[in-house]
């Protein structure tokens, strides 16, 4: 599945006692459509992602950015505190490629190792929207 949005906050990378790395972030997809009586209804989703492969990519991570994620889709739901149900998506993702717009950086390049080969990106977060 492959959805695109913008992250809600920086990603955050936590290391297990194994001393795997997982980078988690939150996405909001926006989607809109126009009804029976042609009103334009706009909504907004948010999904709760987690990348394994490479914590180096939670640099660029940052809040506002555009990104493009291939990966797959589960729901999640639970008791909250206050007793009442609660729901949520999480995004489990393989691929992230960046199309900017969060804080400005110099351009850089990414390596990282994608199912044993060697996949190298260049990155530009100074794109114009």
């Amino acid at each position: 599945m492959n959805i695109t949005g913008r992250l809600t906050r920086d990603a955050t990378v936590k290391t297990f006692d194994d001393n795997r790395k997982v980078v988690n972030f939150s996405v909001a997809v926006n989607d809109s459509y126009r009804n029976k009586q042609g009103e334009r209804i706009e909504q907004t989703a948010y999904f709760n992602c987690s990348y394994w492969i490479s914590s180096k990519v939670a640099n660029f991570l940052v809040k506002g950015t555009l990104v493009e994620l291939i990966g797959r889709v589960s729901a999640r739901a639970w008791l909250g505190a206050d007793g009442e149900p609660k729901a949520g998506l999480n995004f489990h993702t393989s691929q992230i490629k960046l199309h900017g717009g969060g804080r400005k950086t110099k351009n850089v390049q990414i390596t990282e190792r994608v199912e044993n080969r060697m996949v190298e990106q260049d990155v530009e977060n100074d794109l114009p929207f």
